[in-house]
């Protein structure tokens, strides 16, 4: 079942379209109120768009004219809190989907049973919600919004509430039953867009600004989120004589596998762990310096990322130390050119 998405919420100040393909996974990220839920809100038809159209498989969700119901859409929205009905059994909030599209109450708790089965959560069958843990909430609430057949799946944020040492688990499970199924899912965690999207849509102040396969975007980021849920150090400008000019006029010169016109707004990439920390500009003729005020350090596994006002720096604890480093210090960092990369957004 395919998506096609265009809306205008004008509350939110969010305009965007997108595709959904059959059997495709696609992952939203973005950071806070960029509009991430409200597309999934009005897809799942509890945000009216001020303007738009939505179509399901060829079905019109909504447009100028029309307005289907939520209920009659063929989606299901999961978020963070399972919501399940706390007076009925894991059993029955499962088979409360097949119940309410008209099957008996035989046929619906053997599917509620299969679905359950499915995550892995057969045992709790009979517990109520309040007898549940957050991890076993969350499995049954994926187990019963598929229960209910939709055509197309909305996650929003199904993994934020839960405590982390669950969330592998929970992320296994969906790996598994979004296989080849039609979903759009919200999430703030590059693991869960790299697990389990087929094709990722970063979104910022209510706008589409990247697209595309999902490795592709984590490789190749063409936006300052996606740039930093990646890792990457990210500067972005206008293409000269095979650098990128940026807009405080820096000068970042690297290395491109495709032609990047003088004149196309372009970006230069490059990890944090090729970049080198000073307290004076250093020696000799680094291609790529720039001067600027360390702003955070932050442990990294076993090395410190000490952030700038633009620019990340994987560096030793030793050389923090050696170095001085601290919120305020004025440092210089440089790269090598060669481990720049350079392309057109």
């Amino acid at each position: 079942m395919s998506l096609h998405l265009e809306a205008t919420i004008t509350g939110r100040d969010t305009v965007v379209e997108l595709d959904v393909a059959d059997g495709e996974t696609v992952a939203i990220i973005g950071p806070n109120g960029a509009g991430k839920s409200s597309v999934l809100a009005a897809i799942a038809g509890i945000l009216r768009p001020d303007r738009g159209r939505a179509t399901l498989d060829g079905e019109v969700l909504f447009d100028d004219r029309v307005w289907t119901p939520a209920h009659s859409r063929g989606t299901a929205l999961l978020a963070q809190d399972a919501l399940l009905f706390p007076h009925l059994t894991v059993l029955d909030n499962v088979a409360f989907g097949p119940r309410s599209a008209g099957r008996g109450r035989t046929q619906s708790r053997a599917a509620a049973a299969r679905w359950l089965d499915e995550v892995g959560a057969t045992d709790l069958a009979s517990r109520k919600p309040s007898q549940l843990s957050g991890g076993q909430a969350q499995r049954v609430g994926v187990a019963r919004a598929l229960a209910a057949e939709p055509h197309l799946l909305l996650l929003d944020e199904p993994m934020a509430a839960l405590d982390i040492t669950v969330v592998p688990a929970m992320r296994h499970v969906l790996k598994r039953v979004l296989a080849d199924r039609t979903a759009l899912i919200v999430t703030h965690d590059v693991l869960d867009a790299a697990l389990l999207a087929d094709r990722v849509i970063v979104m910022d102040r209510g706008r589409i600004v990247e697209h595309g396969p999902t490795r592709e975007v984590l490789a190749r980021p063409r936006s300052q989120f996606g740039a930093s849920i990646a890792g990457l150090n990210l500067l972005s400008g206008v293409a000269e004589h095979g650098a990128v000019r940026t807009p405080s006029g820096s000068v970042v010169e690297g290395m491109s596998s495709d032609p990047v016109p003088d004149g196309q707004a372009a970006v230069a990439v490059f990890s944090p762990s090729a970049v080198g920390v000073y307290l004076e500009r250093p020696a000799g003729s680094p291609r790529n310096v720039f001067e600027t005020t360390v702003t955070e350090l932050e442990p990294i596994g076993a090395q410190v990322r000490v952030r700038t006002t633009e620019l990340s720096a994987d560096v030793t604890v030793s050389a923090v130390a050696e170095l001085g480093l601290m919120p305020g210090t004025a440092v210089f960092l440089s790269v090598k050119a060669s481990e720049v990369a350079l392309y057109v957004t």
